[in-house]
Parts: C-alpha cells; structure tokens; sequence
C-alpha cells in the first residue's frame, strides 16, 4: 500500500459529497487492484536495433528492406505520401485511416544508394535508408528535411509489448506545431509533451500539459519546406522537441530533434512534404475530409452548466430576442438529465423539452444536448439494462464489468472500439432526437472515472474488442472518444439522413475531424485562457481538425467585463463561437457586463451574422481541401521566419487577418502583416506588408485586415447574399470563393470563383466557369477605392 494514496483517500472521505468521494476512493484502489492483477511484470527487458542490411524486395512504390534483426516496409503513395513501418507494420489495421488508404505510386522504385543503403525516388519526394536504418527525407531538389536515426525496442524477455524509441532531426530552422491540443501552443517550445488524452480535472491554462486531445502528428515548418509526420500507434508516449540552432557554439548550425518514445503498438510512421496547403490536403486524404457542420452550427452558441430547468432557458432566449442580439443554439449540459443520467431528462425541470425545442427552432435557435459515455451502472436503468443485453461495456481481465465514477455515481463504459456496440448506442440517440435536440456535445469521453488520486480513467488492463483483434485499455484509451464520435455520427447520418450531423467531442484522435469538430474544454477563465483558447484552435486545425472553438469567458471563474469582450470578440472570428462556464461560474450573457460591453458584443455578432457566408465557404474549402478556417500568418509564405514566430493573429481563410487583443489594458497593438497589401476593415486604412503595424485597438473592436483584392460572401442589408470586394492593388488582380449553401443538407454546392480586376477606372468582379467568365450574379460592393 503507497502511505500517500492512503492519505489521500482519506482526505478525499473527508471532503464535502462524501457519498461521491467515497465512491472515488474506492474507484481509485479498484483501478489499482486491477492493474496490479491484469497486466503483466515487465521484468527484463533486451534491446534491438535493426542491424545491417541483409537484402531487399521491390514491391509498388518502393519495397521491403531486410535488416539482421529487423525489416522496414517503405511505400510512396500516388498522393505523395510516404509510410514506412518497422517490424513488417503495415498501413492497417488503423483507427486514423479512412478506407484502406492511397494506392502505391507506380512511378516510386527501390533502388540501390551509396554505402550499402537504399533509397526511393518519387515525384514530390526522396527516402533515403542507410545500411544501418536510418531513414533520411529529402525534397524533389535533394534537400534533407529529415531524419530519423535507427529506432530502439526494449522487448520484455517473457513476452508482451515493446516499448521504442525514435529519434529524430531536423533542419536548425524548423519549428514545431501540432501534437494535438496544447494549450502552450501553437508554436512547441523546447519540452516533453504526453500522448494521453487527459481530463486535467479542473481549469487549465498555458502552463498544462497533457489535455483532452493528444495526437502523434507533428507539423514541421523550415525554410526549405514543410512536412507532416505522424506515427500511428495509439499507445501511451511522449515527445521531446528541442529547436534547432542556427551558427550555434563553433558557427555550425545545431539540428532540431524531435524523441518519441512509446510504450507499445507498431513503429509505423506517415510523411507529407510540401506547401503547408499541399500537406493539409495530403493529410486529410489520409485521414477522412473534415464533416461539415450544418450553417446553423457556425453562428452563435450559448451554454452554461446550471440552467436550473425550462423557464430560465426561455428567459436568456428571450433577453436575447429582445435585445436583437443573433442566437443560433442554446446547449443544455447534464443539470438537463435525470440525475445525471444520459439519455434521460428530468421531467419536473424541463416538463415540456420537446414543446421547447419546437418553440426555440420556429425563433431559428437549436437545441443542442450534451451526450457522456458513461453509464450509471444501476439494474433498471433502460440504457444499463439494453447495454447489458447487448454485453457492450468493457471488462476487465477476469471477464468482470469494469466501474468507474462519475456524475450519476458508479458507471459502466460501452467498449466503442466494437461494431455492434457503436451500432447499440446509435440507436440510443433517437431519444434525443425525439426530445427535439439537433446537435450533440460529447463530454468526458477521454474516457474519465472520477479517482481520489492516480489516474482518472479506466484500468490500464481493462479488455477492449479492437474491432475483433482484442487488446487493453492501453491501447483503446486514445481512440475511444475517437469510437464514441464514430458511433454517434454513423447513426445519426441514418436516424437523421436529410441533416448534416452535428457532432463536437472533448476528446479525440487522428481522424476525428471525419465525425465533427471539438472544442477546448474547461480553459480557466483568466487572460493566460483566453490566449490558451487561441493556442488550440490554431493547433488543432494544423492536426487536421478544423472546427474548433473554446469556453467564451472561461469555465470556472467570472470574468471582468473587459476580459470577457475580448474573449467574446476573439469567439465571434472562430469556427465554434459558444459562451459556457460551469455551475459555480458567473453567468455570461452579454447583458449581465453592463451596457457597454453590451453594445460592443452586439456589434460583434452582427458582424458573425454577416460573415455567415463566408464561414459557410470555408467549412466547404476545408471540406474538399483540408485547409483550416483559421490559419496561422505563415499559412502562404512558411519561409517568413517573422510570421513563423508569430502567435498573436491569424488568417482566418485567405482573405482576412484578425488580431485579437489577448492582454488587459491595451487600446492599441503591433500586427505582423504577410507580404501585400492589407485594409484596416474598419477605416480602410492600406498598410504594406511585410512588416509590422501599430494600429488602434479599441474596446469597441479589435483589429481586422482584409487583403487587397479579397472577394468575400456576406449577408447584405436586406438578408441576401453580397460580394464584399476589396480593391486590388492598380495592376494586380485578386479574387474570391464561394459556396451557396441552403444550410443544412447532404448535397455538396458547386464552389463558385471570382475575379476581381480594374478596368480602367472601376473595379470589375466576374465569376469564372468552365464557358469562361460572367458577370457576378451577386449584387457587388467594392471597399477601400479611397485607399487606392
């Protein structure tokens, strides 16, 4: 027994809930018990390296190398991606590929190298692998990216899992992004970072590490170009980044390094090398197109833990009727359930719930319900008693349902990573569609058990189906919230096939953005999260999940009404715009800031109502692209080291920058600027990049620029669709796209593409088409001629 958890459990019995804490306690010595009992003793341990090269075989796009103690798969995919897996590993089985994966590139071959290695030569890139297994990436010009030393495995001598190493270097002026959802991001600074999805249990903020979603996906930037790497193994790690050095100690330049190390699953690994563009579509290739959320779901959300019941509900909607503020959803958190039951409600606090969603969608506003994964683990309880039918929760080694806590108390956990399990809990979400709600917020799906102390999440050697192949929680833990949104969005794509689905999930995996979006979880409220709020929806979209947004105002605490404008203007400009905070949280409608913070967020959900269309248009681009909505500033132009560094602003498309104010007292800011011309959106100021700007930052607004020659959808004053232009620069020409979307079908939009040029003294808008160009059939308004 550690003399520490023992004072703990006593601390936690003596703390207030007792009946719940007491619950946690023994949860805690439970998980341990079982792990203690159903995992196996490492012991010893033997190390393995590959060894020398022995032989090869050529296959499509590239072949098998043959070491003394190892052999290495390589394969150019006709995308351009490369995969290469140790061990014999192949691309499959994965829970992060959709399908089957791109086809070998027929033009790659396998060819002999000097100093007995080999290498494979593709379109867009080269591999080199030396004799001792060290694999080298180069660009089409031969400049090297990457390289990866020869891996480690610790093998256990009685049997089991490897662990393994791989280390890694880079170019000295290549910097780190991605690893999922990182609060210290988006730019990784020197330090380990945990692959385990984690509930950090309270409010986070810059300085925590790991959170709910952790990715191996690591997006390098350098000069010579980028590329993506993403090892596929879903077993517990870490990263280690340390920053190259350019001229460093004797005038050499010191490599970046990047060590992954992994306490099992498959030394399988993915590149993408290319335009950051080039490798977000490679990557989405790979890994399933973003789904497209339903218009709706781009506008405002408003949420709090606490609503109480029905009538409070219909008071905020009508404050915000009332005030004319634009409302799209209202989400209802677990205090909606029957003793925090899901798929229950409680009837004496919503009596009427499906009487109140028909009321809020005839206002347009959507009902949206939180969905947790757990199960009160009670005999009848309908959902308890159908799982327990269909044998769908996990269990532990000796065949016994495993039990964790949480808010209902002791709970059963479905094994999502089984079909017929993912198939019996679609079928569970007709009751909500039944109760009126149109979208679902996964919550606590990491998955979480409440424990006095030790982890809070199910037994490490917890049994889990794999799809048929049988493994442990060890395994299943990083893809299991991944599962969850498998199971909701496959079902509702049948229960509800007329609708886009509407699914976000705290937590997740590589290819989550395939069922939905996420959002930051419980970010303290405090500047440190407001600026950890932008950190991760610009992390995340570089992993490949475009549809992001945090806690407006912070979970926990109460915001100062200047803090709260700036995290509600900074909200109104990324994708997920939702207010929410806990039950012990103030409240965070606009009103309740006094009527100068009222006023200015009315005036930025005007503008988000606005730009509906053109936040329509992105979702379709990062549909069909990959592309995120919101960009870092060296999106474009990755070689600017400058913008590079820069973590204060960010494109949102390709045609507006946006600078938040991320610090308390500041009515004026610098901006980095990309290369061109760039518009002050609110005095149509020109300013020339590159280079940086002071401009006004005012409590009314933050600063927004518009580059030159930007052709973007926006609602007009009567409701319908108009060009918002901004004047080309005399002699260059810009343009534009759009989607017109009805909002909420399965049917796919033609992307529409726009011109903007002068003609002698007027700018001339057209739409190109495969018969050539037309007239816009939208009306045209041009902006910043006083400028030009």
């Amino acid at each position: 027994m550690d003399g520490r958890d023992l004072v703990r459990s006593v601390k936690a019995v003596g703390s207030a809930g007792a009946a719940q804490r007491v619950r946690t306690v023994r949860a805690a010595w439970r998980r341990r018990r079982a792990d203690a009992s159903g995992l196996p003793q490492r012991g010893a341990e033997r190390a393995r390296v590959p060894g020398p090269v022995r032989d090869v075989e050529p296959g499509p796009g590239g072949g098998v190398v043959r070491f003394s103690r190892s052999e290495l798969r390589i394969t150019v995919a006709v995308n351009g991606a490369v995969f290469w897996g140790w061990d014999g590993a192949a691309p499959e089985p994965s829970y992060a590929l959709a399908g089957r994966g791109p086809e070998p590139d027929p033009r790659a071959v396998l060819e002999p190298d000097k100093d007995g290695g080999w290498r494979v030569v593709a379109e867009r890139v080269t591999v080199v692998v030396s004799r001792h297994g060290a694999i080298e990436v180069l660009t089409p010009g031969g400049v090297p990216l990457r390289r990866d030393l020869p891996p480690r495995w610790w093998e256990p001598v009685g049997g089991g899992p490897a662990r393994w190493m791989q280390r890694s270097e880079v170019a000295a002026d290549a910097r780190f992004f991605g690893l999922g959802g990182r609060a210290s991001g988006p730019r990784l600074r020197d330090g380990t970072y945990r692959l385990w999805n984690t509930d950090p249990g309270r409010p986070f903020g810059p300085g925590d590490d790991p959170l709910y979603i952790t990715m191996p996906v690591q997006l390098v930037v350098a000069d010579a170009a980028t590329h993506l790497v993403f090892h596929d193994t879903s077993w517990d790690g870490t990263v280690t980044l340390r920053e190259g050095e350019e001229g460093a100690g004797s005038g050499h330049d010191r490599e970046g390094t990047s060590e992954l190390r992994m306490d099992g699953g498959p030394l399988r690994c993915w590149v993408m090398v290319g335009t950051p563009a080039r490798v977000l579509l490679a990557w989405a290739s790979l890994t399933g197109a973003p789904a497209l959320p339903p218009a709706w779901a781009l506008g405002h959300h408003h949420a709090r833990w606490g609503f109480g019941g029905e009538q409070e509900v219909r008071r905020i909607v009508s404050g915000y009727l009332e005030r004319d503020l634009p409302l799209d959803a209202v989400h209802l958190d677990i205090d909606h359930y029957d003793a925090h039951q899901v798929f229950t409600v409680d009837t004496e606090r919503f009596p009427k719930l499906p009487q109140l969603a028909e009321d809020l969608r005839r206002d347009g506003i959507r009902l949206v319900s939180i969905v947790d994964p757990a199960v009160k683990a009670a005999p009848g309880s309908d959902v308890f008693d159908s799982g327990t039918a269909e044998d769908a929760f996990v269990r532990d080694a000796s065949g016994r349902l495993v039990r964790g806590v949480v808010w209902p108390g002791e709970a059963a956990y479905p094994d999502f990573t089984r079909a017929r399990v993912r198939e019996w809990w679609g079928r569970l979400y007709e009751e909500r569609l039944a109760q009126g709600f149109s979208g679902f917020w996964h919550d606590l799906n990491e998955p979480t058990s409440f424990a006095a102390f030790g982890e809070s999440t199910l037994p490490r050697s917890a049994r889990h189906s794999l799809e048929g192949r049988g493994g442990d929680h060890r395994e299943a833990h990083n893809v299991y919230a991944l599962c969850m949104a498998r199971a909701a969005y496959e079902a509702l794509s049948g229960l509800t096939p007329q609708e886009r689905p509407f699914v976000f999930s705290r937590s997740g995996w590589a290819g989550m953005q395939r069922y939905g979006g996420t959002w930051s979880g419980d970010v303290a409220t405090g500047w440190p999260g407001l600026r950890a709020s932008l950190s991760l929806v610009m992390g995340l979209g570089l992993c490949g999940v475009p549809y992001s947004g945090p806690d407006v105002g912070g979970f926990d605490g109460r915001p100062s009404p200047e803090l709260y404008l700036r995290w509600f203007q900074l909200g109104s400009y990324l994708p997920l715009f939702r207010t929410h905070a806990s039950l012990r949280a103030g409240r965070r409608e606009p009103w309740e800031f006094g009527p100068e913070v009222l006023e200015h967020a009315r005036v930025a959900l005007v503008e988000r109502r606005r730009l509906l269309p053109y936040f329509v248009t992105l979702a379709h681009v990062a549909r069909r692209t990959g592309a995120p909505y919101v960009r870092p500033l060296w999106w474009a132009a990755p070689e600017d080291r400058a913008l590079r560094d820069c973590e204060d602003a960010f494109l949102l498309g390709d045609c507006l920058l946006v600078a938040p104010v991320l610090h308390p007292g500041t009515d004026r800011r610098a901006v980095q600027l990309p290369q061109g011309r760039w518009y002050d959106t609110a005095t149509e100021r020109v300013h020339e990049g590159p280079g940086q700007v002071l401009v006004d930052a005012p409590l009314a607004r933050v600063p927004v620029f518009a580059r030159a020659g930007a052709v973007i959808p926006v609602h007009g004053q009567d409701g319908g669709l108009e060009l918002e232009v901004w004047a080309p620069a005399r002699g260059r020409t810009g343009g534009g796209l759009v989607v017109r979307d009805s909002g909420d079908g399965r049917a796919e939009p033609e992307i529409e593409r726009y011109l903007a040029r002068w003609e002698g003294g007027r700018v001339v808008v057209e739409r190109e088409g495969e018969d050539g160009r037309s007239e816009s059939p939208h009306p045209v308004r041009v902006r910043g001629l006083g400028a030009s």
